[in-house]
């Protein structure tokens, strides 16, 4: 059942490597929060937006570098030191906590050197999060958000394979579809490996941020993609679930299948043989 081919291939496909610019444990360097910095005003020239604060802080909140950019006001450089410091602590973009507290949980704003606004995002390298990035002082919180996104990445894209090698014997997976199961879970990566199984058909869902490549390994199954969601619910601040799909695509999935359903596609499987085998691989 387990094959090994095909499995490398598909970590292959999702997996961020190790950045250059990170000792090898992976640790993010002066030089890497430099590239970061350089890159969001890189941004911050391409989308001509005023001036703001970038800073960068390392996986336990330290500061590396911060640089302030001409006519920012004062009170920049502690925001955006304060989005860094959240977004690497809690291993989340700051903006999931704004979202939080603005759907009523404001208990979350007592929480010590917490700075629940748009603005901060982590720094993956290899599937671990090695810091992260706080922009204040754009024109919106949105922009903020923009620049840091364009900083991680600059750390992100220039890999190079200092990743660990995970590896899962045949008995470990063969296990993990007895039952279906998570056989690589999130961790700060960009992307998860689900070893599914599924008796019976699925609510309607629509996954927000991950998109989903499957890989049918045994069983029949019908799957319902795009359209649009009945009696839709958030689930998650990035999931939704609903009763059925209205219209959509129908196909026959067998053996052999692959299917790439893209973020915010809604997908169902509505009707399934016993029992329908199948990964998938989640990329954020």
């Amino acid at each position: 059942m387990f094959n090994r081919t095909l499995l490398a291939a598909l970590l292959a496909l999702a997996t961020s490597l190790a950045a250059q610019t990170t000792a090898s444990s992976p640790r993010l360097t002066l030089a890497g929060a430099d590239k970061i910095i350089d890159a969001a005003k890189a941004e911050a020239k391409r989308l001509n937006a005023p001036g703001g604060v970038i800073a960068v802080v390392d996986d336990g909140g330290n500061l590396i570098a911060v640089a302030r950019m001409d006519g920012t006001f004062a009170a920049g450089a502690n925001i955006s030191i304060g989005k860094a410091r959240t977004a690497a602590l809690f291993k989340k973009p700051t903006k999931f906590f704004e979202d939080v507290v603005k759907n009523g949980r404001v208990s979350m704003v007592a929480l010590s050197d917490f700075t629940p606004l748009q603005g901060g995002i982590p720094v993956n390298v290899g599937g671990t999060i090695v810091g992260a990035v706080g922009v204040s002082g754009a024109a919106s919180a949105q922009q903020d958000e923009e620049l840091a996104i364009a900083g991680a990445k600059a750390i992100e894209q220039e890999t190079a394979a200092l990743s660990p090698v995970t590896y899962f014997p045949a008995k470990s997976v063969d296990t993990g579809f007895d039952k279906g199961a998570v056989l690589v879970n999130g961790d700060g990566r960009n992307y998860m490996i689900h070893t599914s199984r599924r008796e019976k058909p699925g609510s309607a869902e629509v996954h927000l941020k991950d998109a989903d490549l499957i890989h049918v390994l045994d069983g029949h199954a019908t799957l319902v993609t795009g359209g649009s969601v009945i009696e839709p619910q958030n689930t998650a601040s990035d999931e939704v679930r609903g009763k059925s799909i209205n219209g959509g695509e129908t196909r026959e999935l067998a053996k052999g299948d692959v299917v790439v359903v893209p973020a915010g596609v809604p997908h169902q499987f509505t009707q399934v043989t016993i029992p329908f085998l199948y990964y998938v691989v989640k990329v954020r």
